[in-house]
């Protein structure tokens, strides 16, 4: 894949986050065997699995606020960036997350997260933020 398509495909894949549709996102942008890991956890592997994972993450979110990305890159594609909603407990939560992606056939094949100060449980990213303001991490490889 050409730098400017897997760019285009970035930048595609930014927007869709950015207007708060993660779902519609992997979809289109995740490759069926994609694998995603938070943390030290295992990773979650397959597309049907991490569209699974991140329901539980949206079911989590009350009000969608932003997600700000800082810096982007191309080839294996990587991004910094502050998410903001507020959880369905009506706490405000803010995650800080690098990601990196290698792509396969224009779609992301493997992710993976690391969050520090909310909870080590895989499938759990939406308790981060319960009972203040919550600051993380997220990052790919």
């Amino acid at each position: 894949m050409s730098h400017t398509n897997l760019e285009q495909r970035l930048q595609g894949l930014l927007t869709y986050i950015q207007q708060g549709k993660i779902m519609e996102a992997m979809s289109e942008f995740c490759d069926a065997g994609t694998a995603m890991q938070d943390n030290a956890n295992p990773p979650t592997k397959g597309l049907a699995a991490n569209i699974e994972r991140e329901k539980q993450f949206i079911n989590g979110i009350r009000e969608w606020k932003g997600f700000y990305v800082s810096a982007s890159g191309a080839g294996v594609t990587f991004y910094e960036s502050v998410m903001k909603f507020i959880a369905t407990n009506g706490q405000p939560v803010r995650l800080e997350q690098v990601s990196v992606a290698e792509w396969k056939h224009a779609k992301s094949s493997t992710n993976g997260f690391t969050m520090t100060g909310g909870s080590k449980r895989p499938n759990d990213r939406a308790s981060v933020g319960v009972g203040a303001e919550a600051q993380g991490s997220r990052h790919a490889r």
